[in-house]
């Protein structure tokens, strides 16, 4: 474990080489030192003499003057790679305060870098190490943050770097005493970077950015800057498409520049700043004729997601058609990566997205390929979650001639059979997404549409198969979009014959999407305590116990109890994710991240616009109200009066606010 001649030569001929060999993952495995160190600590742990006989060993060559440099290069390696068990055992842990002052300080000014940098290390191990004397941890920090700073010897400075970053974390006034060096700190990082391309300290820089996060707004550009013209060079290297830690290093830097664009994303002006260089970065992997630029892309779509989330400036538009040209190539492999970027277009700059009939047109020729052809259904529920995105956000603002579009979309891809749930769902979504912007015109489309080889129109069969599958509508935003789309279908003023003979379901499906809600809301409050009020549940006992899986699945059973409409599809599906009441419930699911207008606090009410649709059918057409209702039990009547009353809670409470 000490220091040794081969070791010496690659220092002195190679010092940017010695620090790959030390600090590679793969080749530290297969080094005599490292296999030492792991034997070493295994037998501590497992036979209590060692421990205190090697720390005696050890310290005696520490304490003895005129003991061989490299001796005490390998007692060091050796109490740094314990130092984990000796902080967890209180002997060891109350003297190693004053065992670092004595016998590791000193050398963090030895003329032998090596001694330097193996002493940096020690401290790195020793980082999390509660200090009593403040005096003692300053002067820890101050002599690593001067070998970072000031020394000349390469491996020396990158065991500074690690080591300082490491205290940082680990003690509370460390990072206090190196705030007004921190300029100095994160230029001596960059350049380190730079000159070494060591990947380990791409993680260094990225935990001193989160720690410093108020400081960065007056280096930001500057670092970004440096990080660009670094990556520009890792990529454009002679060596670059045979040497995979270019690649890591490539990406470490992209996650760095992220990290910066989120710390920023406050302050407007750096963000527009940091705009331009974050462009230049992401116009080099699109239009790189490189193979492997690929592995690239999910790191610069987040940049352009980060660029897009408060403002969208021309130069950002013209992304989505070179992101377009890139997706007709690489297609669906990236697009769930596109995706939160793509949400942005939609939902960001609404008016922008509309004024230029390429960009929707665009947008919805991915979703329509990816939903065309075999891309997964993970990337088909994704495309089909952005035309319902797309259908609410434009609600009103004249699309009228994309809903036939969007609507057959899906449709034919639900024809074609689905495997998940999720899918199906999520498909059946967009076309309620369009019942809900304009029901008459959604009627027309359907009426239009006919399955291959059948000249009935699908209608019938889309109300059969949403009937069917209201049980796997699951998070909030799914069961809200399902609810006041049954509630609309219920106010078609030209009732489809299907409608009729699936009258005695709707009520109850209704019901057991407002149970799934009641019981959602209610797990939230736990951890958010304001959504008390929105839910209406101020008066209901918050002790209820929620009812299991098997619970609510056999009560969705019994409030539906209806044949599968669909062929070869429906609620007798094997599938082992599909249980109505998990985790998902409460946490929502994956796709609802992708917040739409009926999810925002003054969004539409979904109590209030089932029970206002319900009310003014009884009052204009008694007879279709009693097939609504006259199925219903005695206990789905009690449930409908909780509903009607936790609806007028809601309107009271909005009544107030305002």
């Amino acid at each position: 474990m000490c220091y040794k001649d081969e070791d010496e030569r690659v220092w002195q001929e190679d010092p940017y080489e010695y620090i790959r060999m030390k600090f590679n993952l793969y080749d530290d495995y297969a080094l005599p030192a490292t296999a030492a160190q792991g034997l070493l600590c295994k037998t501590a742990h497992k036979r209590k003499e060692v421990l205190p006989q090697m720390m005696e060993f050890c310290l005696q060559i520490l304490m003895d003057p005129s003991a061989d440099p490299r001796r005490k290069d390998g007692a060091l390696h050796c109490i740094g790679g314990l130092a984990e068990l000796l902080m967890k055992k209180q002997m060891y842990r109350e003297q190693m305060e004053l065992m670092l002052q004595n016998y590791v300080f000193p050398l963090l000014n030895s003329p032998m870098g090596y001694l330097r940098a193996r002493s940096c290390w020690v401290l790195h191990c020793f980082s999390p190490l509660r200090f009593h004397d403040e005096l003692v941890l300053r002067n820890a920090l101050e002599l690593v943050r001067r070998d970072l700073v000031e020394d000349k010897e390469m491996p020396v400075k990158v065991e500074a770097a690690i080591a300082l970053q490491a205290m940082i974390s680990n003690q509370e006034q460390a990072k206090l005493y190196i705030q007004p060096y921190i300029r100095q700190v994160m230029q001596e990082l960059l350049h380190v970077i730079k000159e070494t391309e060591n990947d380990d300290l791409i993680n260094v820089i990225q935990k001193m950015i989160c720690e410093y996060n108020q400081e960065m707004a007056a280096i930001a550009v500057d670092m970004t800057q440096n990080l660009a013209g670094i990556f520009t060079r890792v990529l454009q290297s002679d060596e670059y498409e045979e040497n995979e830690d270019k690649t890591v290093m490539a990406l470490g830097i992209l996650s760095t520049i992220d990290t910066i664009l989120t710390v920023m994303e406050d302050h407007k002006e750096i963000t527009q700043q940091l705009e331009g260089i974050c462009l230049q970065v992401i116009g080099l992997v699109l239009q790189k004729p490189i193979i492997g630029m690929a592995e690239f892309y999910e790191e610069i779509l987040s940049l352009a997601f980060g660029l897009t989330c408060q403002t969208i400036s021309p130069q950002m538009w013209q992304l989505l058609g070179v992101l377009y040209e890139v997706f007709q190539q690489d297609c669906f492999d990236y697009f769930t990566d596109m995706m939160p970027l793509l949400h942005n277009y939609i939902t960001v700059d609404t008016d922008m997205l509309l004024a230029n009939s390429k960009h929707l047109e665009v947008i919805y020729n991915m979703c329509k390929k990816v939903l065309s052809v075999d891309a997964g259904e993970d990337a088909e529920c994704h495309a089909a979650k952005l035309l319902e995105v797309i259908i609410l956000q434009c609600r009103g603002r004249g699309i009228d001639q994309c809903i036939p579009l969007f609507v057959e979309a899906v449709l034919e891809r639900l024809i074609r059979g689905v495997k998940t749930s999720e899918l199906r769902t999520m498909c059946l979504q967009v076309v309620i997404a369009a019942l809900y912007y304009n029901p008459a015109l959604l009627i027309q489309t359907l009426d239009n549409m006919h399955f291959p080889h059948n000249p009935q129109p699908i209608t019938a069969h889309f109300i059969n198969q949403w009937i069917n599958d209201t049980e796997f509508f699951l998070g909030l935003h799914d069961r809200k979009m399902c609810i006041i789309g049954l509630s609309l279908l219920m106010e078609l003023p030209s009732r489809p014959a299907a409608l009729e003979q699936v009258a005695g379901h709707i009520i109850p499906s209704i019901l057991l999407l407002f149970l799934g809600l009641k019981h959602l809301y209610e797990s939230r409050l736990l951890n958010k305590p304001d959504l008390l009020a929105r839910a209406g549940l101020q008066d209901q006992d918050q002790n209820e116990e929620i009812p299991s899986d098997e619970d609510e699945v056999n009560e969705s059973q019994s409030l539906q109890q209806q044949p599968n409409m669909a062929a070869g599809q429906g609620a007798n599906e094997e599938e082992d994710d599909d249980d109505y009441w998990d985790e998902d419930c409460i946490e929502g699911t994956p796709l609802e991240e992708y917040s739409t207008p009926l999810d925002y606090d003054n969004g539409e009410d979904e109590y209030q616009f089932f029970t206002a649709a319900l009310l003014r059918i009884q009052n204009g057409d008694a007879a279709w109200y009693q097939c609504l209702t006259a199925p219903l039990s005695n206990e789905q009547k009690k449930q409908l009066q909780e509903i009607y009353s936790v609806s007028q809670q809601r309107r009271s409470t909005a009544a107030k606010g305002h």
